[in-house]
């Protein structure tokens, strides 16, 4: 049951911008560059999970010792057979009920405590490091509701603006249209954009200043079901077009020009490593669990390949929109207009659930970036002025512009590249050596990562580090061509 939400969490509307990515890097460069940053992904993956284990570690040796000296004060007292029993059940409390089940003393690298990446950072980091890690993470929450924020409105935009009339019939049909065209009468598509914008704005955003309740997350399962449903409408409509060969797509092999976007757009398609403690600490038996994420990322891969293969194939390069789902909104890709409209405005269901969850994480990671110990914060600052820091840099960036795909793969290629790479790296390397000055060099991590060798930590920072100096240098050469 982990490992299926791994799969949800890690394809999600991210996915939706690929197609063009594929299209634009060319088929055989970007299959390549997918094979590599998901078996990339995969290796930090591993460094999260022993990262948690060592955490692990550390905390159960802290409370042995702690034990240990209470033991120690309240042997000439004596404690009642109530206060152990109480003690016990406290303890079991804090792990999962399937393990709680489970007979005998747990290994003291068992991963049976939920450690969120903020929390190991703050065990194996130092302060600065501690604060680049919340700088990463908020900067990188800002780019997805920026991409949240702006994906909606760009949806609602296409699917209802019109030049001819029935716009819900020409979206995908090849016609180019510019910001400045008329949608509704002297309503321009970017006036219309900015409209769509401040109204969804006005009804989602009032939910960031409040704390989220079960039914939001509740809702995540009918998320879940209309993303697949998505998803397998537009492969197989995909695939008919191509098997009664109208397909108009002919894909190039490689074209160096859209590997900084299509380097982004994989990045951020792959990101699930700060999800990780919430994934992996409920699975019972964790014995297999780096080969099972391993067949996890195989599916993950066959599925974004299968996307963008169809996509590339069946459309024309030029006609593939940043939203996928957008392409089905032509009446000659889909004659049934309940579809159509489904496909068209499935981002703005889907993102509207997501906002509020996103949004709040960003909020909760500030105040605890400016907590204070034993302080609590003014109602001004806790229900205004952090809603507001949270909301208003995104929706300016998405006021000022809505090319998805940039967004994206900027969004990816920094602050993603940060969380997926780095900031795992570090972890590994970090924990490793606070577990031999706790433990001894003698002492093995039953979850070590496969890639042990120290070796595989300096490759993935050289990676990183290369990715941030090619994606910068790319983007200043593109823009003093322009």
């Amino acid at each position: 049951v982990g490992l299926v939400y791994m799969f949800n969490l890690i394809v999600g509307t991210g996915a939706l911008t690929m197609p063009k990515a594929f299209a634009t890097a060319g088929w055989l460069v970007s299959l390549v560059l997918l094979m590599f940053l998901g078996f990339m992904s995969y290796m930090t993956t591993t460094f999260v999970v022993e990262a948690m284990a060592a955490a692990n570690a550390q905390l159960r040796w802290k409370r042995m010792e702690k034990r240990k000296d209470d033991e120690d004060e309240d042997s000439s007292s004596g404690v009642s057979d109530s206060d152990v029993l109480q003690d016990g059940y406290e303890r079991a409390e804090t792990r999962p009920i399937l393990s709680v089940q489970r007979r005998g003393s747990p290994n003291i690298f068992e991963i049976t405590e939920r450690v969120e990446m903020g929390q190991m950072a703050s065990m194996f980091f130092n302060k600065v490091g501690v604060n680049l890690f919340y700088f990463c993470i908020i900067i990188y929450l800002y780019g997805d509701l920026a991409i949240y924020a702006a994906a909606v409105p760009v949806s609602l935009m296409q699917v209802t603006c019109s030049a001819t009339g029935n716009h819900s019939c020409s979206v995908g049909d090849g016609t180019k249209y510019n910001d400045t065209d008329k949608c509704w009468g002297p309503i321009r598509r970017i006036d219309a954009y900015r409209l769509y914008l401040v109204i969804w704005c006005l009804w989602i955003c009032p939910v960031t200043g409040k704390q989220l309740e079960a039914r939001h997350f509740l809702r995540q399962h009918e998320l879940k079901c209309s993303v697949w449903l998505a998803f397998i409408l537009m492969i197989i409509l995909a695939l008919i077009r191509i098997s009664r060969g109208q397909a108009e797509g002919h894909p190039s092999m490689a074209q160096l020009s859209g590997i900084r976007n299509l380097f982004g757009v994989c990045v951020y398609s792959f990101m699930c490593q700060h999800s990780l403690p919430s994934l992996i600490t409920p699975i019972s038996k964790k014995k297999h669990v780096n080969k099972l994420v391993l067949l996890d990322y195989v599916l993950i891969l066959a599925f974004y390949s299968l996307l963008s293969f169809t996509a590339i194939y069946c459309f024309r390069n030029d006609t593939l929109m940043d939203m996928y789902t957008l392409n089905f909104t032509n009446c000659e890709i889909i004659n049934v207009a309940f579809i159509r409209y489904f496909l068209g405005l499935f981002p703005v269901f889907t993102i509207s659930t997501n906002f509020p969850i996103i949004a709040v994480t960003l909020r909760n990671n500030w105040k605890t970036l400016f907590h204070r110990e034993g302080g609590t914060y003014p109602w001004v600052v806790d229900r205004i002025v952090f809603p507001a820091i949270t909301l208003i840099p995104p929706v300016l960036v998405a006021f000022c512009t809505h090319d998805l795909e940039s967004l994206v793969g900027i969004t990816g290629a920094y602050a993603g590249n940060g969380i997926q790479y780095l900031i795992p790296a570090f972890l590994a390397y970090c924990s490793r050596k606070d577990t031999q000055l706790v433990f001894g060099s003698g002492t093995v991590n039953k979850h070590l990562s496969p890639f042990r060798h120290t070796f595989w930590i300096v490759f993935v920072l050289i990676w990183g580090f290369s990715c941030f100096v090619f994606v910068t240098a790319n983007i200043v050469l593109s823009e003093s061509k322009l």
